[in-house]
């Protein structure tokens, strides 16, 4: 066992006679590992762009609703009544009749 181990750590399977297919075993390795690593780098990127835009989504989702919540309270009839005061008009004391035609 241990001139196993020595032979590991001196690398003599590298140069031996059956070395072509551990060469190529060695390559198939590697390859896979870069792979795999490349996939985990690819992964990590999209988890930190999902983050990104979840952020930005609750960012529009928030001045979303404060720009809806301006726009109702511009359309209730006292902000209007409010700001047509200015220009001099004024709502109507009569209320509106309905009217019906006949055919």
């Amino acid at each position: 066992m241990k001139k196993g181990l020595l032979d590991i750590l001196k690398a003599k399977f590298l140069v031996s006679g059956d070395a072509p297919k551990n060469w190529r075993f060695i390559l198939f390795a590697s390859l896979l590992a870069v792979m795999m690593i490349s996939s985990s780098h690819q992964a990590d990127q999209k988890v930190h762009k999902i983050e990104k835009l979840k952020k930005e989504i609750n960012g529009l989702r928030s001045s979303f609703f404060a720009n809806r919540r301006s726009v109702q309270q511009l359309k209730m009839e006292s902000s209007l009544t409010q700001k047509v005061v200015d220009r001099g008009l004024k709502a109507s004391n009569v209320p509106p009749h309905k009217i019906i035609v006949k055919k």
